[in-house]
């Protein structure tokens, strides 16, 4: 896939500087690496589809993705580089977004640390106890004691539910895989100017979707003797982390199967794959050969009978 870039007012150069992609801003914020989102749309990269953005292939090809009932492409994968902290957000389920803003998915999302500076942190949840102390919180500005702020480390993975408090932090570069939207309400930015001006706030929307009281849920990794483990299942998604060390089997057994290279190099089919490289398996393709030293992240979507997820 060709991915397509965003410049934010916290992004930095580690997506040019770590994985080499032809960019010169130094405020690149997001890979958007594959996506059908309308908001930043890739294409394929090569081949028989070569040039075909990935909603038109969605439309025209289903078979492709295991022939769903759905009327758009369900996931959007992201690499993010942090140069600096990200707003305190938190996103709409389904049915709050199909109803509030015009139809669109909500956005369900995780993330796996491919990096971090030491000492780094994320934000996760919130200290309120009830939906009135949260208002109240917020509105007189008690971010330090409203906030639960976590350490992190390389290859730490946390799963973000809808209604969930959040913030990436400086230093921290993360795979993102998520619902296919591009909704996100901000409850604080630091006051900071993009433009001369502070960006929108959206806190009564983020009142009407925040889960109070903040519940924890660990994301822990399924144990297993293979080179690729199952890192979490959702009504959304399945993500998995791949350590390829020599040789290795690669099935697919899901509707399709999106891969991206976090590190080294591979040959797949005997075809290369680099640092950065990202793909999409389609369905039912045969059992995959695989060489090399590399790392990887597999997400695939759950379907229901309307094909966004179960």
């Amino acid at each position: 896939m060709r991915p397509v870039f965003k410049e934010t007012v916290w992004g930095g150069k580690r997506l040019h500087d770590d994985f080499g992609y032809d960019i010169m801003s130094n405020h690149i914020g997001e890979c958007w690496a594959v996506s059908a989102h309308p908001d930043g749309e890739g294409s394929v990269d090569g081949g028989t589809y070569d040039g075909i953005r990935l909603s038109e292939l969605w439309k025209t090809h289903p078979e492709l993705f295991g022939n769903p009932q759905g009327d758009r492409f369900p996931l959007l994968t992201k690499i993010i580089d942090a140069n600096a902290d990200l707003s305190i957000q938190v996103h709409p389920d389904d049915t709050y977004a199909a109803e509030h803003e015009n139809g669109s998915l909500g956005k369900t999302e995780c993330w796996y640390v491919i990096d971090c500076v030491p000492g780094a942190t994320i934000i996760i949840g919130h200290n309120a106890k009830t939906r009135e102390e949260l208002r109240e919180m917020i509105e007189n500005g008690r971010w330090n004691e409203l906030i639960r702020e976590i350490p992190i480390k390389k290859g730490d993975f946390f799963q973000i539910n809808p209604g969930t408090v959040h913030a990436i932090k400086a230093g921290t570069l993360i795979l993102e895989s998520q619902q296919s939207s591009d909704i996100t309400y901000r409850l604080y930015d630091y006051d900071r100017l993009q433009n001369g001006k502070k960006r929108e706030l959206h806190i009564e929307k983020s009142l009407d979707v925040i889960e109070v009281p903040f519940v924890e849920r660990r994301a822990e990794p399924a144990e297993t003797d293979s080179w690729l483990k199952q890192l979490y299942a959702c009504s959304c998604y399945k993500i998995w982390k791949g350590d390829l060390k020599g040789e290795a089997t690669l099935r697919q057994n899901e509707p399709f199967m999106i891969g991206s290279v976090i590190s080294g190099e591979a040959f797949l089919d005997g075809v290369g794959y680099n640092k950065g490289d990202h793909f999409i398996i389609p369905y039912k393709h045969p059992d995959i050969h695989m060489t090399g030293e590399a790392e990887f992240v597999f997400s695939a979507p759950q379907y229901n009978n309307k094909g966004f997820g179960k």
